[in-house]
């Protein structure tokens, strides 16, 4: 049986967030913070986003009121994401939420969440696997929330990123086992040039 998002938060009221600033996680710190939830964003800055996500980022931490923790890591430090394997969404996963989860635990915090929704299709998703193996929580998805009605629910509470178009990963692009490098990723080049 599903529970409502309200009492998750009620269940769980200091949680970490992964936060994108994209429509999920954005909805998901809004609501935390209306149901009375203690909830700390966490913005891991890496090359693989560009500088509008942070600064969308930004925007709604201050539109809702919260605490906006910004972690920077390089992740073109990692040769198991830079070789680019198939399962590259697992070791950048692993990398991206371990380093929340440690800085979470150093403030206190027991537990890490992010904005998978109901429409996300987790089957065999490596990014997914990640999550589980550090106990990463899905509000959205365990209280089987939509997509659509995720964008409703923000448009209907004022936030800006309610028709925000879906942002991936820049190193979704390359073509998987082509090395990912800083100058591919500034070039925004997209599988169709490696052709």
């Amino acid at each position: 049986m599903l529970v409502s998002l309200e009492s998750f938060f009620k269940e769980n009221p200091l949680v970490a967030l992964g936060f994108s600033g994209g429509v999920d996680s954005s909805y998901l710190l809004y609501a935390g913070l209306s149901y009375g939830a203690k909830v700390k964003a966490y913005f891991v800055k890496t090359e693989f986003q560009p500088e509008s996500e942070f600064k969308d980022a930004q925007r709604l931490a201050k539109h809702v009121g919260a605490e906006l923790v910004v972690l920077e890591k390089s992740i073109l430090a990692y040769e198991k994401v830079i070789s680019n394997p198939p399962d590259r969404c697992y070791h950048c996963k692993r990398i991206i939420f371990g380093a929340i989860q440690t800085q979470a635990l150093a403030d206190g915090i027991p537990f890490v969440i992010d904005g998978t929704n109901a429409s996300d299709n987790i089957a065999g998703r490596p990014g997914v696997k990640a999550l589980k193996e550090l106990s990463v929580r899905s509000p959205l998805w365990e209280c089987g929330i939509t997509k659509d009605e995720i964008r409703r629910l923000s448009k209907e509470a004022g936030l800006f990123t309610w028709d925000k178009s879906a942002f991936p990963c820049l190193a979704i692009r390359v073509p998987f086992n082509t090395v990912i490098t800083k100058e591919l990723l500034e070039a925004g080049l997209s599988a169709s040039h490696f052709a």
